[in-house]
């Protein structure tokens, strides 16, 4: 197995628990609010939490599906900026980098 495909196990994996994650938290925003005010506060705080981490996995699972075709395409491992090869070091660090780190550090 190649490293790539290692790689994209990992992806398809970790898109699989994001999506899950996703359905469990859509459920939880479609239940109803308490009807005590004081708990109705304390639900509208952990809304907000649960919203960002949901926007978090929405964020990462676009990238991932971004990967995933790259890999599909035949451009996975290339950086989308400059074009060379993306070490192996980064894309096991971060498998769905689509940047080298100049040009990663560059866009800072």
């Amino acid at each position: 197995m190649t490293n790539h495909d290692k790689l994209q196990k990992w992806l398809l994996a970790r898109r699989d628990e994001l999506n899950t994650r996703l359905g469990k938290i859509k459920q939880d925003a479609s239940r109803k609010n308490s009807a005590d005010w004081s708990e109705q506060a304390q639900e509208r705080e952990n809304d907000e939490v649960i919203d960002a981490l949901g926007n978090e996995a929405v964020l990462e699972l676009r990238k991932i599906n971004r990967a995933l075709d790259r890999m599909s395409e035949g451009d996975y491992g290339f950086c989308l900026s400059c074009g060379k090869e993306i070490p192996e070091q980064r894309l096991e660090v971060m498998p769905y980098a689509d940047l080298c780190v100049k040009c990663a550090q560059a866009r800072e």
